[in-house]
């Protein structure tokens, strides 16, 4: 039979015919909606399995289908209830739909849409909430999750995992499309919004800035999430929300009493490099194949694991002189560059920065659970609190480009105590990796405690643990239900206090607000509020505590926000007759290729680089593909990966070699030397050798090392103590002449590292003011040795080094 309708690369129609996206950014809360229109153009009942990404603390509320004019809510049920009536409905021909946390991560969602019948139409709506980070800038930042990358799957794993069988076809060649439209409120205005695609005009609809418009202007390109950077006049303001309880709850139950949300943003003395040495750092460095892919998926931009590479030159030059440092490498197996932490001091800083030039991306899968464990049971070092930074410790994760686990991020951090930052597009992680070095170098903040003044009568009730980590300038987000008789003036007040010690300091922030509760239909305070009980509850369910189990599975059902032990299913009535004809399963494609199921290394392996899932590069005359697994182990022929990247060429070009090219091609590339010799172990390193030497040539050009910034150019040159040495290097890095960098020095009898270290620091501030995140920490500590070696004399090396270097930096960059 031919196929009919939208079709998939396997000649397969796909049901799914667009994705609508509507979000309400109201300050720091997206409520979204996201409508799924399905198509049946087959001559039987289909069943569309779509597979999604969603941030893992967002809390899905509500799932309805408009099938034949009939809207139809879902209920949300006991996951495995909802699973047994789904199945139950389709075996008895009537059209239904179910959506379902995949897994126990919390970020994979499933809506499945079974017997729709022949030439009908469906529209699956599902609505979320969630909270909106605080960039650095003072943004607010939404994604929409567009990408999902299949999951590692450990060797051994016997559990079933959705993102390896998920089908994908090339990019640009997705049978469906996405559009997406964003209305803003905020009472303190909008200022603008950027992003990552390309956007209409912004449009304000009130008079005084308070609520403006924005959509896509184009479908967006499916290789990347969606993101929209909103600016607000006052960020940084303190806010609280009070939002009215659902009338048809039970008073007392979660939704059946107001809510309150309490964004505080606490004031924390800033961390001085130097001023205390104590302190164990670790970094832990993500080495898979995954790293070699491009920073933003432009074969032009910088690798992952070479952006990587230079953040941990920073990270090295700004730790405090005699704390504690190691750096791991983890892939399919760890290693370390010492057996324990050992002293910062300028040999070991040294030894540690040749050895970070020699990394690569060479250590196949992603088993970073291992390496966790060895670094948490190493011994601690005395007087030094341990900071864990890269992937009774705090640790602070990375997750490096568009569908990185968030679950997995997010929930590492907030186990250990930590902060998770996202790298996706054109960020540059270096700064978002200093920020969170500076988070580690800050004191711990202790005797974290929260208040509330309320009238007689009334009490808070917190949801959560409330806030147990604090940083600077991150939001403290706090969520509470009130109980009690509501308040008969318009002027009663509540007043929330937070309390905490850093070092022997004491701080409050304090927040008044009235007691009129907001109403709405959508209810996003509760939800949230909600989401956060779940959360802390979700890893007592992991652990197979009953008691929490019941407590999540109550939450949920009485919230409406779905977890990993409920979820929404809903039965179409309306049919009289039920759908005849056997149920065929259409899985909704996304871009990219299929990864490899439950293999030891993170998936097979093409030109494009690990879970890259962009199109293959091909020469400029003819198509010429180059399929490799991503392990020398995987080379063997009886390896699952081997079969499955041969099936992937048959599919792809109707051969079954590993390289398949045109026989009228001209110039193709020589094929690539064989990995191992037969019945020989293959050479460590040799295939990511090869697979760069064969990309360099099917782009008809060779492969050329990164280019060196200035400010790594300088600040490679750093010694441990902040200090700079005044040789023809650090000339070279400032632009001056040998000649001009020693014969300009104030005072020949002046020790050459002041003036050197002097030179350096105008450097920064007048030729790298823009990437300032970067270097402050670094700069601190160079300010600190200098001030304690000059005397004097630093006024009178300030103005010569901006005569030398045609600057002029104020005296307050040394505090003068």
């Amino acid at each position: 039979m031919t196929s009919c309708g939208l079709l998939t690369r396997f000649n397969k129609p796909v049901p799914l015919r667009s994705s609508l996206v509507t979000v309400l950014i109201r300050g720091f809360v997206a409520d979204v909606g996201c409508e799924l229109l399905y198509r049946n153009e087959e001559p039987r009942p289909v069943e569309a399995v779509f597979i999604f990404p969603v941030d893992t603390e967002a809390a899905v509320y509500a799932f309805q289908a408009r099938l034949g004019g009939t809207c139809i809510q879902a209920q949300l049920r006991e996951k495995k209830q909802a699973q047994e009536l789904y199945g139950d409905t389709l075996a008895a021909g009537q059209s239904s739909f179910l959506l379902q946390q995949e897994g126990a991560g919390g970020d994979v969602f499933s809506c499945s849409l079974g017997n729709l019948p022949p030439g009908e139409e469906a529209a699956l709506t599902l609505r979320y909430v969630c909270e909106l980070p605080l960039e650095p800038d003072g943004a607010a930042r939404y994604v929409l999750p567009a990408v999902l990358r299949p999951r590692y799957t450990p060797d051994g794993w016997d559990r079933a995992d959705v993102t390896q069988a998920v089908p994908r076809v090339p990019q640009g060649a997705l049978p469906y499309t996405l559009s997406l439209s964003a209305t803003l409120q905020s009472p303190h205005g909008i200022d603008r919004v950027l992003s990552n695609c390309s956007l209409t005009p912004l449009s304000y609809t009130a008079g005084n800035r308070t609520s403006a418009q924005v959509s896509l202007a184009q479908a967006p390109p499916w290789d990347r999430d969606v993101e929209l950077l909103v600016y607000y006049a006052e960020p940084h303001k303190p806010s609280v929300v009070l939002e009215a309880r659902l009338p048809e709850a039970e008073p007392g139950s979660l939704m059946g009493n107001p809510a309150v949300m309490v964004t505080l943003l606490p004031s924390l003395p800033e961390a001085v490099p130097g001023q205390s040495p104590a302190g164990e750092f670790i970094f832990l460095l993500d080495r898979s194949g995954s790293m070699e892919c491009p920073m933003d998926g432009q074969d032009r931009s910088p690798k992952r694991i070479d952006s990587a590479k230079e953040t941990l030159v920073l990270l090295l030059k700004s730790l405090p002189l005699g704390c504690y440092f190691n750096i791991y490498g983890f892939g399919s197996r760890f290693e370390s560059f010492y057996p324990q932490s050992v002293g910062y001091t300028q040999q070991t800083m040294a030894e540690s920065l040749q050895r970070v030039q020699q990394l690569q991306a060479d250590l196949g899968g992603t088993k970073i659970l291992e390496p966790l464990r060895a670094i948490y049971r190493s011994p601690c070092q005395d007087g030094h609190p341990r900071q864990v930074l890269g992937a009774v410790a705090r640790c602070f994760s990375f997750g490096i480009g568009a569908g990185a686990s968030t679950a997995l991020v997010k929930g590492i951090a907030r186990a250990a105590g930590g902060s998770a930052e996202f790298i996706t597009g054109q960020d540059r992680m270096q700064p978002k990796a200093l920020q969170s070095l500076k988070r580690a170098l800050q004191p711990a903040v202790t005797g974290i405690s929260l208040s509330w003044d309320l009238p007689p009568g009334m009490e808070a009730e917190l949801l959560g643990r409330g806030p147990e980590v604090i940083f600077p300038g991150q939001r403290c987000l706090i969520y509470a239900q009130l109980r009690g008789q509501p308040q008969p003036t318009d002027t009663a007040v509540g007043c929330v206090t937070l309390q905490y010690r850093v070092q022997d300091q004491t701080y409050k922030e304090m927040l008044q607000f009235p007691l009129q509760p907001q109403d709405g239909d959508r209810l996003p305070v509760h939800r949230l509020a909600a989401m956060s009980l779940l959360l802390e509850l979700e890893g007592a369910v992991g652990a197979g505590s009953e008691e929490d189990r019941h407590r999540a599975l109550e939450t949920s059902l009485s919230s409406g926000v779905v977890c990993s032990v409920t979820a929404y299913v809903g039965v179409d009535t309306e049919w009289r007759q039920p759908v005849q004809g056997p149920l065929v399963r259409r899985d909704i494609p996304l871009a990219g290729f299929k990864a490899a199921a439950r293999m030891p290394y993170t998936q097979c392996l093409s030109l494009m680089a690990c879970r890259s899932h962009r199109p293959m590069p091909r020469c400029a005359s003819h198509e010429c593909s180059v399929l490799l697994p991503a392990s020398p182990l995987e080379a063997r022929e009886d390896h699952p990966s081997m079969e499955l990247f041969k099936n992937e060429c048959m599919a792809r070009t109707g051969r079954s070699g590993p390289r398949t090219c045109a026989p009228q091609a001209q110039n193709c590339p020589p094929p690539p030397p064989p990995i191992a010799e037969p019945g020989k172990p293959p050479v460590k390193g040799q295939l990511w050798k090869v697979l760069r030497t064969r990309l360099a040539r099917c782009r008809g050009k060779p492969e050329r090392a990164p280019e060196e910034s200035p400010l790594l150019r300088l600040v490679s040159l750093q010694n441990a103590d902040g200090s700079w040495d005044l040789d023809p290097q650090l000339a070279a890095a400032l632009g001056v002449s040998e000649t001009d960098a020693k014969g300009r020095m104030p005072s020949q009898d002046m020790p050459p590292g002041i003036w050197a270290t002097v030179l350096a620091v105008v450097w920064l501030h007048g030729r790298a003011a823009g990437q300032r995140d970067e270097w402050e920490l670094l700069e601190a500590k160079a300010v600190g040795w200098v001030r304690g070696q000059a005397g004097p004399r630093l006024s009178e090396c300030l103005e010569a080094a901006n005569a030398l270097l045609g600057l002029n930096i104020g005296p307050a960059v040394f505090e003068l």
